[in-house]
């Protein structure tokens, strides 16, 4: 049976407003690597562990890895537990996102969990992204430093996606929220994605605004990945049509923020955030429409970088997006 896009968008929302408990902590079955991801790249760089619930992703002098998920989905929870590089991880990005580049060259969609390692003695940093309709002209990045050392340990990382809002959590503590408006337009991501897991070298970019480079003799460097969470619509990319239903949705997926997440992802915010673009009077003028300031939030990004976040000169000329946060970049790394 074939189904229209608006009857695929109704069905889905249907099947998770059903399902929605705001704030409850869902417990979703844990995947086999093999039932929900294909290898995508970096031949024998991609290792998958015995026990085949985890997998190895290598980066050396030839090629990075990654993995993408089998199917595509139109909105859901998913999740994976990541420990990354140690020592030096100058210029070493590792990223866990949806995607759909691959079937909308020109008006992609993507929500993404980037990693940024750093030279020794420096802590990793995470950075957040959105894209709509291919809105790449409008970088919507967001960047923290980790409160732990995400070399010691597994952490969990998720993407709740829904039909009106984004949240991103480190260990089930929302750090961001980005929530769909009508002046978003066709910016908010609405179109199915696939999920992915990779690591590659960023040495242009990743580290400082390109100072610091990756160093192979370091190499290989190792993202190891565990606790694979893929709910939501499965879309069948032939005809459209959805898997989801309320059988093989059995578990409640939270519809939002409760108080006290909301307070916990304040202060994680306020001691942690080091970018938003909310707030980059460099790349903007004025903030963009969907943006909500908040002055306190403002002004200690103001204070920790004042050319950024203040007053500070005009910068003139095109550049990719990356390199417009390298002022950020230092003052974060210092």
């Amino acid at each position: 049976m074939n189904f229209s896009p608006m009857d695929l968008l109704f069905a889905c929302f249907l099947c998770f407003f059903s399902l929605f408990v705001s704030g409850f902590r869902p417990t979703f079955p844990l995947l086999h690597f093999e039932e929900g991801y294909n290898p995508l790249f970096g031949d024998d760089n991609l290792v998958v562990l015995k026990d085949g619930k985890s997998v190895h992703l290598h980066l050396d002098e030839r090629t990075g890895s990654g993995f993408v998920s089998q199917d595509l989905y139109l909105h859901g929870f998913f999740s994976a537990s990541i420990k990354l590089p140690s020592d030096y991880t100058a210029g070493v990005v590792v990223a866990f996102y949806m995607s759909n580049g691959d079937m909308f060259a020109k008006n992609h969609d993507e929500i993404d969990f980037e990693f940024l390692g750093n030279i020794r003695g420096k802590d990793w940093r995470i950075q957040t992204n959105i894209y709509g309709n291919g809105s790449t002209s409008v970088g919507r990045e967001e960047r923290y430093g980790l409160w732990f050392d995400p070399s010691e340990d597994f952490h969990e990382y998720t993407i709740l996606w829904t039909q009106s809002l984004i949240i991103f959590y480190v260990d089930n503590v929302p750090i961001r929220e980005v929530k769909r408006t009508a002046t978003m337009g066709g910016d908010f991501p609405s179109k199915p994605m696939t999920l992915y897991a990779t690591i590659w070298d960023g040495s242009t970019w990743a580290t400082n605004g390109g100072k610091y480079k990756v160093n192979y003799k370091y190499a290989p460097y190792i993202a190891e990945f565990s606790d694979f969470i893929l709910h939501g619509c499965a879309i069948d990319p032939t005809d459209q049509s959805s898997s989801c239903d309320h059988s093989q949705n059995s578990s409640p997926i939270p519809s939002g923020i409760t108080p006290s997440q909301r307070a916990k992802m304040e202060s994680l915010r306020k001691k942690h955030l080091t970018y938003s673009y909310c707030y980059d009077r460099i790349r903007y003028k004025a903030p963009p429409p969907e943006c909500v300031i908040n002055p306190a939030e403002a002004e200690r990004l103001r204070v920790f970088d004042p050319v950024t976040f203040g007053k500070g000169r005009r910068h003139r000329g095109k550049s990719h997006h990356h390199s417009l946060l390298n002022q950020a970049e230092s003052a974060a790394s210092v």
